[in-house]
């Protein structure tokens, strides 16, 4: 495996929304703790970086070696995990854009793990969702992108909250940025 996902829309999106938001964010707590799960070329840990978070408490993970080489290159910790298995600790904000197309078996095998979130596109997410909770610090957000060609999930069955941050609609999709926060406990 060898193909790491380029920025695209997507990335960007997360990207900007990164860039305007983090600087307030660090004012109020200057050791915040920032994961991306499926760190890719790494221009969401750059985002989270020149926001102003410390280099030390940025931490990447992606299942393609080759994608965790070219953040360490770049001077990130990262780790290969699929999703959390070789997580430890709680962070502030995670971060997921994740492949959520639905399976076309007419695309090749190998770039299918960058694009496809499984048979209906979202199998990933609510993998994603089930984990992450247990990873959050507690005021912590998770920041996830979704696609209006994936199969709906109701993450708010999950034990989230969620508010639409930002979206771009481009020729064959709607890409949504949303933020979830856990549920207080009534």
């Amino acid at each position: 495996m060898s193909e790491i996902y380029s920025p695209e829309e997507d990335s960007y999106l997360m990207s900007n929304y990164l860039e305007k938001t983090l600087p307030e964010l660090i004012k109020k707590n200057l050791d915040l703790k920032f994961l991306e799960i499926g760190a890719g070329s790494g221009i969401i840990l750059n985002s989270a970086f020149n926001s102003g978070i410390k280099k030390e408490n940025i931490l990447g993970t992606d299942i393609n070696l080759d994608a965790v080489k070219t953040c360490k290159k770049e001077g990130f910790q990262c780790v290969f995990s699929n999703l959390f298995d070789n997580i430890k600790g709680k962070f502030d904000i995670i971060t997921f854009n994740p492949p959520y197309l639905p399976l076309d078996r007419l695309e090749p095998k190998d770039s299918r793990i960058i694009t496809t979130g499984g048979k209906k596109g979202d199998e990933l997410i609510i993998k994603f969702l089930k984990q992450a909770k247990n990873y959050l610090r507690p005021g912590g957000v998770i920041l996830l992108i979704t696609s209006s060609l994936s199969n709906k999930t109701n993450i708010k069955k999950f034990g989230y909250t969620l508010r639409e941050l930002d979206s771009k609609k481009l020729f064959f999709e709607k890409i949504t940025l949303w933020e979830l926060k856990l549920k207080p406990f009534l």
